[in-house]
């Protein structure tokens, strides 16, 4: 169950990442979308509501999951380069998973990831060391999160839901 839950496994914040390391993620960051739109794009209705683990979500609520969680992360970005150290509001995602929003078609939320990704790229490509260094406040882990961890983070957070949508359509094995 637990491989199931993590399948590329849990992310851990090594805090200090090379100039190499930044870039990889801003290019997965930037690849994104399209690897996402790739691998639904043959999704049949049966493997949309397939959840990927007992009691876990069905690729459909992940797809729309990843869209919320960027969106998120798009507006957290903002508001750590134009504020000093600002606290996050963080929210109820198992809550937002049974809204009614998750039951439209996956092409919003892969459109909104698309326009989300290319803003989230543009803010982060330029930025030098003290800018990576900046963070927001996370209210539930009680930690400074620096732009260059969070980077780190939704790279990761990308690939683990990708790998959740490859269970659901039975390509990922144990």
């Amino acid at each position: 169950m637990e491989n199931r839950k993590y399948p590329i496994g849990d992310f851990t914040d090594k805090g200090a990442y090379s100039a190499e390391e930044i870039a990889s993620f801003l290019e997965v960051l930037g690849n994104f979308p399209e690897k996402l739109e790739h691998l639904v794009s043959d999704i049949t209705e049966e493997e949309l509501n397939t959840p990927y683990r007992e009691g876990g979500w069905t690729a459909q609520q992940v797809i729309h999951h990843i869209a919320d969680s960027h969106m998120n992360m798009l507006v957290r970005l903002k508001w750590t380069l134009t504020e000093e150290t600002p606290p996050i509001k963080a929210y109820f995602e198992d809550r937002w998973a049974t809204l009614s929003d998750y039951t439209l078609p996956i092409g919003v939320s892969v459109s909104m990831l698309k326009a989300i990704h290319a803003k989230v790229v543009a803010l982060l490509e330029n930025l030098n060391e003290v800018e990576l260094n900046k963070g927001y406040f996370h209210p539930e882990s009680k930690k400074i999160w620096p732009l260059k961890s969070v980077m780190a983070l939704y790279a990761w957070h990308g690939e683990h839901h990708l790998a959740h949508i490859k269970i659901s359509k039975g390509e990922w094995s144990f």
